[in-house]
């Protein structure tokens, strides 16, 4: 059941890019996506987290530290992330962002919290040939610079809010910590919004499914879900069943919208994604455990790197 769990997880969470391009196409705005999404999540979040005693327990400075997180670190990511879906195909976008386990890794060691190693080394020289192979395959076609730019930024951006993570928020519960960044971005995309005017949100009934599929679907039930399975088969396994996610947005992404990947894109997002399970692949010896988070989600997960 556990893996079972972390499998729907990663399918809620690899068909947010799905759902954000319908909720374009209903004319919904990145501003107003961005807020509804964290809107909602944040409120019901908040009565999960009521119901289970609240934030009491928190030390004042490590959960202004959580919610910082949100406002800065995440809300850039999402921004750039549903900036970039905006200009480029879902498809090529999850295969950009999902590099992040290795810059994760690469960014470790840099900070000399890991030590360099061959199979690092390995993991490293795949993912970049593989992005090499998406990005050549690409250019080929109509090529938008600014929207895998943005998608590239994405994936550094969510580098730096994990390695910040595993310091700051280290041993915070993970529905508290979740809710406190969803609180976080929420707060960022509402003064950005009054800033501009004020949301827009007289949509359709149809924008708001998705919107709320969005918020309920791909934010909420997908956390919950990966806090349940990984309570039940470890991080490392839970990890591992995450790299699940892309594949589902690229397959319906293709059924969907009619998006395909050329034959060396799909080996290199093949590539890609065997570079991230090189990363997280347990060893038999145990490591120092570090915040990794899901693409998808508002929350780090603790995994154990090689």
């Amino acid at each position: 059941m556990g893996a079972v769990l972390c499998l729907l997880s990663a399918v809620g969470f690899g068909l947010m890019a799905v759902f954000g391009k319908l909720a374009y196409d209903e004319g919904v705005g990145l501003g107003d996506l961005l807020l509804v999404r964290f809107g909602l999540a944040a409120l019901v979040m908040l009565a999960i987290v009521r119901r289970r005693g609240g934030l009491g327990g928190l030390p004042r400075r490590t959960a202004a530290a959580a919610f910082l997180m949100g406002a800065v670190g995440y809300a850039a990511q999402s921004a750039a992330y549903f900036a970039a879906l905006d200009r480029i195909d879902a498809s090529l976008l999850t295969l950009l962002l999902y590099v992040y386990p290795v810059l994760v890794m690469v960014g470790a060691v840099l900070l000399r919290r890991e030590h360099w190693s061959a199979r690092r080394a390995s993991a490293l020289c795949l993912a970049l040939f593989g992005i090499l192979l998406v990005l050549s395959a690409a250019a080929g076609h109509r090529f938008d610079w600014l929207g895998v730019t943005l998608g590239l930024t994405a994936g550094v951006v969510y580098t730096v809010y994990i390695l910040v993570g595993d310091r700051v928020v280290a041993g915070v519960p993970p529905v508290p910590l979740t809710t406190l960044v969803c609180c976080g971005a929420f707060t960022t995309y509402l003064v950005a919004s009054l800033v501009r005017g004020g949301p827009s949100l007289d949509f359709g009934a149809v924008a708001w499914g998705w919107l709320v599929a969005v918020a309920l679907v791909s934010t909420v039930a997908s956390i919950l879900l990966f806090f349940a399975g990984l309570a039940r088969v470890g991080p490392s396994v839970a990890s591992i069943l995450s790299v699940l996610e892309p594949v589902v947005t690229v397959a319906s992404a293709a059924a969907v919208f009619g998006e395909s990947l050329s034959q060396t894109q799909l080996l290199g997002g093949a590539l890609v994604l065997a570079a991230v399970l090189v990363v997280l692949w347990p060893r038999r010896e145990s490591g120092r455990r570090m915040v990794v988070a899901v693409p998808g989600s508002c929350a780090g997960m603790p995994a154990t790197p090689d």
